[in-house]
């Protein structure tokens, strides 16, 4: 259980350090370290995400660091997709959940070796529909699976939004604590169906210390590398996600 703590803490160092990607760790950690059932493991990930994102957004917030009018257009469609993601999970099988997850993983290490090219500058920004249509399917993404998507997320809001990039990562902080409380919310009805039971205790530890870790990283983030660790951490994300499919392809054709 000690590796789980200590997985707690690198979850929250990786989004204090790098404003995005720790989250996709939570699952895998609830999963293969703390040995929870997947269904359970999503579900508590989804409320840890959000505890972790809502702590990690409250300096930004003071240094009015957020759009709030980004927040209500992605965010809004976002909450609403990952209700929709939750609710949708109760028909999807474990083994197919966990396989889009290292499919996400994967995902997240490309744009973490070789991220876009998005400036600190303000980009145009695109019409309102497109930006509220990419809310919702990345809402749908985090209900179904228990990710945050801050690596979605991120060139979303600067690309389609015309946020700075440091507008982006503080706002993008906020739009995944709703979303998650949202995806979360609507989990407790699937778990309630399929009679499974959180464990509290374990969110709550996960919680403080992602939080803890958050704090930390945050601290020393301008100190270190970027561009190095972004590196180091896809490799990690890389080794991890072809775990995952090592472990659940064949269920998938059992």
């Amino acid at each position: 259980m000690v590796f789980a703590w200590f997985g707690a803490i690198f979850i929250g160092l990786s989004l204090g350090l790098l404003g995005s990607g720790g989250s996709i760790l939570t699952v895998p950690m609830l999963v293969y370290v703390v040995g929870q059932e997947e269904k359970i493991a999503i579900a508590g990930s989804l409320l840890i995400v959000a505890i972790i994102s809502f702590f990690s957004a409250i300096p930004y917030a003071r240094q009015n660091k957020v759009d709030w009018r980004s927040v209500v257009m992605f965010g809004i469609p976002g909450m609403v997709g990952a209700v929709v993601g939750a609710a949708a999970a109760r028909y999807v099988d474990s083994a197919t959940q966990m396989l889009i997850f290292s499919s996400l993983m994967l995902a997240a290490a490309y744009l973490m070796f070789k991220p876009m090219k998005l400036d600190d500058a303000p980009h145009e920004p695109r019409a309102a529909w497109k930006i509220a249509t990419d809310g919702l399917v990345v809402g749908a993404v985090t209900g179904i699976v228990g990710v945050g998507g801050g690596f979605l997320i991120i060139p979303a809001l600067v690309l389609l939004g015309g946020l700075s990039m440091g507008l982006a990562v503080g706002t993008s902080l906020v739009i995944i604590t709703l979303k998650s409380f949202a995806g979360f919310y609507e989990y407790l009805y699937v778990l309630d169906e399929l009679e499974l039971t959180l464990d509290w205790e374990i969110i709550g530890i996960f919680s403080v210390l992602g939080v803890l870790g958050g704090w930390i990283g945050g601290k020393i983030g301008g100190k270190l590398p970027q561009q190095t660790l972004r590196r180091v951490f896809a490799v990690f994300l890389v080794l991890m996600g072809m775990y995952i499919l090592y472990k659940n392809l064949p269920l998938l054709f059992a």
